[in-house]
């Protein structure tokens, strides 16, 4: 048994707004679904999608606080140019440049038109294959507990382990990388985006949700009420949902 990271929910006080301008960066399609607006490749709406993962955001009533969000996207770019180009466009849609004390970095530091942090990253090599978005990183105080948590709550494979870095990707390659950076500050605000994570065909969510338990999660009561999906929390509180299949 297993589960598939399928899409990053981002919450936003104006979801339509916020998909659109994350479907300007990346060059992809922003779809309505009710309230929530989804992200995806263009082309058709494909969810799951078999590679990439989509974006879902969803209308929530509270704005973000001044704290800096301890998951962010790191945007792939191929040369110099091209970054260049990207940031560019980014700040002509409504991106800012913020400062949360990188210091001297070879990549740059924005905000989505709410605040949520991102990174435009100078090209590197093993982002060659992701697509537009290299990485999801989250900070945490052990990289090496949550690639052992993470690695064995999906099906993603574990890349790299070491004391201040740890990094999955999905086993038929393609699409984003899953990374955990070492940070000294502790969680100390509800995530503004997490993962969802989708059980495969025949699969019993119920089943794997008390798997998940096992190996550290905790449940999470967000007042979302009697909802067909389970919202739980990682070994260092970071929330994430186990959708229904």
């Amino acid at each position: 048994m297993a589960l598939r990271p399928v899409m990053v929910n981002v919450k936003a006080l104006d979801a339509l707004a916020v998909g659109r301008f994350w479907a300007e960066a990346l060059g992809w399609t922003a779809y309505r679904g009710g309230a929530t607006t989804y992200v995806g490749p263009p082309g058709g709406l494909v969810w799951p999608d078999p590679v990439v993962l989509g974006i879902d955001v969803v209308p929530v009533p509270e704005p973000k606080t001044a704290v800096k969000n301890r998951v962010h996207l790191d945007l792939a770019t191929t040369s110099a140019d091209h970054r260049t180009e990207l940031i560019a466009r980014l700040e002509s849609i409504g991106a800012t440049r913020v400062d949360v004390g990188q210091g001297e970095v070879p990549w740059t530091v924005l905000a989505d038109p709410e605040g949520n942090e991102f990174c435009v990253l100078e090209p590197r090599e093993i982002y060659r294959d992701t697509g537009p978005v290299a990485a999801v990183v989250v900070d945490c105080t052990d990289p090496r507990a949550m690639a052992r948590f993470w690695g064995e709550a999906t099906d993603w494979t574990v890349h790299e382990v070491a004391d201040d870095h740890a990094s999955l990707r999905s086993a038929q390659g393609g699409g984003p990388y899953l990374e955990f950076l070492r940070t000294p500050d502790a969680k100390t605000v509800p995530d503004r985006l997490h993962l969802d994570l989708l059980p495969y065909p025949g699969d019993d969510k119920a089943a794997e949700v008390d798997r998940l338990r096992a190996l550290g999660a905790a449940d999470l009561d967000v007042g979302q009420g009697d909802v067909a999906w389970t919202c739980l929390t990682d070994p260092e509180g970071h929330e994430f949902c186990v959708l229904a299949p």
